[in-house]
């Protein structure tokens, strides 16, 4: 009984006739996201932290919101695999390109963990970039900030 009456609260807790209506567009391919075209966007960090791989390994996850134009609100997803010495460079120099004012060094995955946290926090709502999406001749996305702004 009590889990019919979670479902019920969901029932009032949610716009039940936009859902239906959004479930319909998705069939017809109109709700669907646009893939993203390389190019350079004024994005804000949306989300950073460090996760786990799907193959174990730990990984800086960045999600990048851009901020304007035909893409406006569409995410950059971003996933460096830091296992190894060239990762953790490619790491170090995107998150030093953010101008946190946090000094970026690797001692431990565990203070790689918060100094992200850190970072993360130092430019939530104060920075935004403008990033170059691009992708290396092996077909992996690259993320490159190109300008810094503050936020007013």
């Amino acid at each position: 009984m009590a889990t019919k009456n979670l479902f019920a609260k969901f029932d009032k807790e949610f716009d039940i006739k936009g859902l239906k209506e959004d479930l319909k567009n998705v069939g017809t391919g109109e709700g669907q996201y646009k893939d993203v075209p390389l190019g350079t966007y004024e994005v804000k960090i949306e989300k950073m932290e460090l996760v786990e791989s799907k193959t174990g390994k730990p990984m800086l996850s960045c999600w990048m919101k851009i901020l304007s134009g035909e893409y406006q609100n569409s995410i950059l997803f971003m996933n460096q695999v830091i296992n190894t010495a060239f990762g953790l460079h490619n790491a170090n120099e995107f998150l030093r390109s953010l101008e946190a004012g946090i000094e970026v060094e690797f001692e431990s995955f565990s203070q790689y963990y918060d100094l992200i946290l850190d970072i993360h926090e130092a430019i939530d709502g104060n920075l935004e970039y403008a990033v170059e999406y691009g992708e290396t001749n092996k077909g992996f996305k690259t993320f490159k900030i190109t300008e810094v702004f503050e936020v007013e």
